[in-house]
Formats: C-alpha cells, sequence, structure tokens
C-alpha cells in the first residue's frame, strides 16, 4: 500500500494505491472515488456487536467500509470536516483520540472506547476513542495539526477542544483555566487538560464547538 495526503491544509484528502488482494478499513461514507478494480463492503466498525456499539460510543459509526483490491487500483478519501489528515504508525501499541477523528486504517486495527469521568468532564466526549494494533493510521482533524512530544515529566496545558489524540504512555489530568471560577468562566476557556509525558500529543488548530454554538445562533427558532 501506498498513500499521498493532497490538497492541504483545510481540503485534505487521502489518496490510496492499492495492489492485487490489499484492503484498507475506513469510516463509513468516507469514499470520494475509487477505481472500478477496488470492491467496498460495510463492516461493524468494531471486533463483534458489542465491539460495534462502544466504537459507536467512541464516536464512529456502526459500520466501516472495508475496501479490497481485486487487482491494482487505487481509491480518494475525505473527512467531514475542513482540516488535515496525519498518518500514524502502530506498532502493537494504542493511541487514544477524540471521537470522529479516525478516518481510516489498516483492517485489523482495533477501535474500541475508554470512558472515563475525567473525558465527560474534559469535553472529549464520554468517551475517547481507544485504537490499538499494528499498522497505518490516518486520523483527521477540524483545521490543521500541531505535534508536539513531551520529555519525561514535561507537562503541557491544552484546551479540550483542541486535543486530537495523544499516546498511550501520556497521563493527563483536567484542571480549570484559571484559579477562581469567575477567571476561569469570564475567560472563556473554561477547562482544560494538562499532560504530562513522556509520548506525543497531537492538537487541532481549531475547536468545533464554539463554531457549531455559532452556526446554531444563526439558526431559525422553534418558536
Amino acid at each position: 500500500m501506498e498513500y499521498r495526503i493532497e490538497n492541504r491544509p483545510a481540503f485534505t484528502t487521502l489518496h490510496i494505491e492499492l495492489n492485487a488482494g490489499e484492503q484498507v478499513r475506513a469510516e463509513a461514507g468516507a469514499m470520494v472515488a475509487m477505481t472500478p478494480s477496488v470492491t467496498l463492503e460495510a463492516k461493524s466498525s468494531g471486533k463483534g456487536f458489542l465491539g460495534s456499539i462502544k466504537a459507536a460510543v467512541g464516536g464512529e459509526s456502526f459500520f466501516a467500509t472495508l475496501f479490497t483490491a481485486q487487482d491494482n487500483g487505487e481509491i480518494t478519501l475525505a473527512p467531514t470536516l475542513l482540516g488535515d489528515i496525519i498518518d500514524m504508525q502502530l506498532n502493537g501499541n494504542s493511541i487514544y483520540a477524540q471521537g470522529g477523528s479516525y478516518l481510516a486504517g489498516h483492517k485489523d486495527l482495533q477501535i474500541s472506547t475508554s470512558g472515563s469521568m475525567k473525558a465527560l468532564i474534559s469535553g472529549e466526549g464520554l468517551f475517547l476513542q481507544k485504537i490499538t494494533g499494528a499498522g497505518h493510521l490516518f486520523l483527521n482533524s477540524y483545521g490543521s495539526i500541531i505535534e508536539r512530544e513531551l520529555k519525561p515529566g514535561e507537562r503541557y496545558v491544552v484546551d479540550t477542544g483542541h486535543i486530537l489524540a495523544f499516546e498511550d504512555t501520556i497521563h493527563y489530568q483536567v484542571k480549570k483555566a484559571a484559579k477562581g471560577i469567575f477567571s476561569t468562566l469570564a475567560s472563556g476557556e473554561g477547562l482544560v487538560c494538562e499532560y504530562e509525558g513522556p509520548g506525543k500529543i497531537w492538537l487541532q488548530s481549531r475547536n468545533l464547538s464554539p463554531f457549531a454554538k455559532l452556526i446554531a445562533s444563526y439558526l431559525p427558532s422553534s418558536r
């Protein structure tokens, strides 16, 4: 399998070239185009029925699309949001990612959820995606992607809406953005996550929640 990430940074697409017999799994609805030599079929997102439910709770569709190259062929994928795509190579380790950020990856990657009160409070959603296995993993962001590697014991504070993913070696805790409640609310920052290395974190330059609220303010009222 060979790939190219094109049309960066706002309207990014993922172009994948497959040899005969190769497969890749993608989020449902991500396909833009493909050659006739590639076939697709719907598969459950997780391992088994319960695994699919867990993947759906984590922000993914209940079903994913499995692309299989009957002969050499290619597919083009695109995320729903305006933003970038990042490729990660997993080697039996796990990545924790924001719900809905999975775009595509090796067919054997396992997608589950990691539920915690920290995830609920931090605004990441009730569950974070936990992606485990070996092979290529493609995540999509809202906005551009910023990578930062933390040394052992090094800490870094991130607005909860801007975290995209982090390695499973990273520890984090939820904190108020400022010392006092009034300052926290007045600053407009709310809660933040403090991450501690070692490991990598990936940030997205835009926050979807404020944008969604802005769009909602222009929609007609039901009254």
